[in-house]
């Protein structure tokens, strides 16, 4: 078994107020918590790995090049690999997410971007 306690969890900060935490995870799969600043979107993107993004809390649009859906807490989405696509947090109050990645992947992916 392996413990992660949420405040002693990895953390990541891409951009100020986009506050990333690697919960417990193995190669195989990831699960990163991330809040998400009012107005704050990730770049557009695509990686090897399957997503899933759940919204925990307040709303979250995500994009890709075809369609756009806003998730509401406790919705989800599917991301395959490769898909392009930027997470955006279009109102006025914070946002919490929980992103599970497959395979699993580190903090890597967006501190050795260019």
């Amino acid at each position: 078994m392996e413990y992660v306690a949420f405040d002693d969890a990895e953390t990541y900060e891409p951009d100020e107020g986009w506050q990333r935490r690697a919960l417990a995870g193995s190669d195989q799969f990831t699960f990163e918590w991330f809040e998400k600043p009012p107005g704050h979107s990730s770049p557009m993107h695509d990686h090897e790995n399957e997503q899933v993004c759940v919204c925990l809390q307040g709303e979250l649009t995500v994009h890709t090049e075809d369609e756009s859906v806003t998730l509401s807490e406790n919705d989800s989405v599917h991301l395959a690999s490769w898909e392009s696509h930027r997470v955006e947090n279009a109102s006025d109050e914070r946002a919490v997410g929980l992103d599970v990645f497959a395979p699993g992947r580190g903090f890597d992916f967006w501190t050795d971007r260019e």
